[in-house]
């Protein structure tokens, strides 16, 4: 069933280099088993300096950016399980144009761990992107990362962009939410995900805090259980609300055609019966007419029958 999990996380100075080797699983996470699960990585938007290193990119971003300032801004998202690898490459890299497009430096990495409850793999990905706005300037690792200036901007470094407000976290929650049921949509899928509160989707319980494998170890199996039918009963209560929403939807539908059809009926009577009035005056206009010629002819002969008889009583005055 197809999970929804949206986060955002800033890096602090001199986090960025380490935190992109371990989400594109370099360096030092790139031996162990525990690494083992890196599905897809890419990069994009790179200065020149590091079209081909993306690495030395972020060691540039912990050497130069202020003390205090943020190296870099994660977005972390979990991915449904019914989408293939492709298939989740091809989701991740659209909401990264949606969400990014070329304004920052970015790197990616797909993970799939296994869940530590369910022992399934648990696909996610890490999205981290600079602060900085690219402008088409060229600048030196050095300047890239100086104060913006505004009167100057090619004397300045690239302007920073903290997303940081409630509103944009939410407007990207719900726009990843969506993203991703267009997805499943797409491939045939019948999960959805939902990026509104347990409150707001009418389920009455506390939100279920992570639960990492050590702790699932000191859960008995009873707990287990419980825990795994809650989620499987949540999803099916998330179903069948979506059935119904769907069969509304489907009611709401064919009673808009029902009446559509209704209305196309009742006017195609009313145009009947003008066309019906129409055409009954046009005869009774015809046949006046014709009356009217009739009595006009009829008057024409009688005037000159008079004209006749009067012709005659004046040629036997005459005589």
């Amino acid at each position: 069933m197809a999970s929804y999990h949206c986060s955002v996380k800033v890096g602090s100075k001199g986090k960025a280099g380490s935190h992109a080797e371990y989400i594109a699983r370099d360096g030092k996470y790139k031996e162990g088993k525990k690494y083992e699960d890196l599905e897809a990585t890419s990069a994009g938007n790179m200065p020149k300096w590091a079209e081909h290193n993306s690495a030395y990119f972020w060691q540039a971003a912990d050497e130069h950016e202020r003390v205090n300032g943020a190296t870099y801004r994660e977005i972390e998202i979990a991915l449904p399980r019914e989408l293939t690898v492709e298939q989740r490459s091809e989701l991740v890299e659209e909401f990264i144009e949606q969400e990014i497009g070329n304004r920052h430096a970015y790197q990616w990495a797909i993970h799939t761990p296994k869940a530590a409850l369910e022992g399934e793999k648990q696909p996610h990905a890490h999205i981290m992107y600079s602060e900085r706005t690219r402008d088409g300037i060229d600048r030196d690792p050095e300047q890239y990362f100086k104060r913006y200036n505004a009167k100057a901007p090619e004397k300045g470094g690239c302007r920073k962009d903290s997303a940081g407000t409630e509103e944009r976290l939410q407007a990207t929650r719900q726009r990843w939410a969506d993203l991703q049921n267009k997805h499943l949509e797409r491939y045939g899928h019948d999960a959805r995900v939902d990026h509104r509160s347990l409150q707001a989707r009418g389920i009455n319980r506390e939100p279920e805090k992570h639960i990492g494998p050590s702790r699932i170890q000191d859960l008995q199996e009873q707990e287990v259980t419980v825990l795994l039918t809650r989620r499987a009963a949540e999803g099916e209560l998330e179903g069948a609300k979506r059935q119904a929403f769907l069969q509304q939807v489907a009611f709401g539908i064919a009673d808009a055609r029902a009446r559509f059809e209704l209305t196309k009926q009742i006017e195609a009577g009313k145009n009947q019966a003008r066309e019906n009035f129409q055409r009954l005056k046009a005869e009774k206009e015809q046949e006046a007419a014709r009356v009217r010629q009739k009595q006009e002819a009829e008057a024409k002969r009688q005037a000159e029958r008079e004209q006749q008889r009067a012709a005659k009583r004046d040629r036997g005055m005459e005589r």
